[in-house]
């Protein structure tokens, strides 16, 4: 992995766990001074995080942590759940032979981290079991966008996945998401990813949760 996207990595994490609240200032010279690294890597990965939403790059005055409400967050991950929905629609519709061996890799994958008990090596696994059914989709646009969305949403996804039990969860619907795009069942793809996606009830609740508690001073 680049340094630029361990640094963005590190910093998304900071933002998702409050350790970087809204309207912290990221300076280039002090991160790189952090990091043991050169500004050019610290740059980059600004510039990623920019075009995901989390920062605002200001002239003259540096980035910014931008602020996202939970209203705003609930928001926003109903429009994922829509997009991932009709990715899965098309995806059942549309995928090759070869396209649904790579989403059951990608899915086997999830499994030997859930079983192991690692959330961060399943949060990759499930970056590209959620890329997988993008491509699949064979709609290039409605990939980008979900993609943009998806990256937009990167930290939170992540922080969920600590929730108790959460993994397990995700895993049981990622079978059921698989089994409807392999049977070519559009209807069900589109609503099991639909549900997988939005953060609602008690799963936002868990979510704000994490927030809280990550923010604790115990955890500072």
């Amino acid at each position: 992995m680049k340094i630029s996207d361990q640094l963005r990595e590190k910093i998304e994490e900071q933002i998702a766990t409050g350790h970087l609240p809204p309207g912290s200032a990221l300076d280039e010279a002090t991160i790189a001074e952090q990091h043991g690294v050169s500004r050019t890597p610290v740059r980059e990965a600004l510039i990623q995080l920019a075009t995901e939403g989390l920062i605002e790059i200001r002239p003259r005055r540096g980035a910014v942590v931008t602020s996202i409400g939970p209203g705003r967050l609930m928001e926003m991950f109903e429009v994922m759940g829509e997009l991932e929905a009709m990715c899965g629609r098309l995806a059942a519709r549309r995928m090759s032979e070869i396209e649904r061996a790579g989403l059951l890799t990608a899915h086997h994958a999830c499994e030997k981290a859930r079983e192991d008990q690692d959330s961060d090596a399943y949060f990759y696994c499930n970056e590209r079991f959620h890329a997988a059914i993008y491509t699949g989709s064979h709609n290039a646009f409605l990939g980008e966008q979900a993609l943009q969305l998806h990256r937009r949403l990167r930290p939170y996804r992540r922080l969920q996945l600590r929730v108790r039990n959460r993994m397990g969860i995700s895993f049981k619907e990622h079978e059921s998401i698989v089994q409807a795009i392999i049977s070519g069942d559009a209807s069900a793809a589109g609503m099991q990813l639909r549900e997988h996606v939005v953060v609602q009830g008690e799963r936002f609740g868990d979510l704000l949760a994490s927030l809280a508690e990550l923010q604790s001073p115990a955890h500072a």
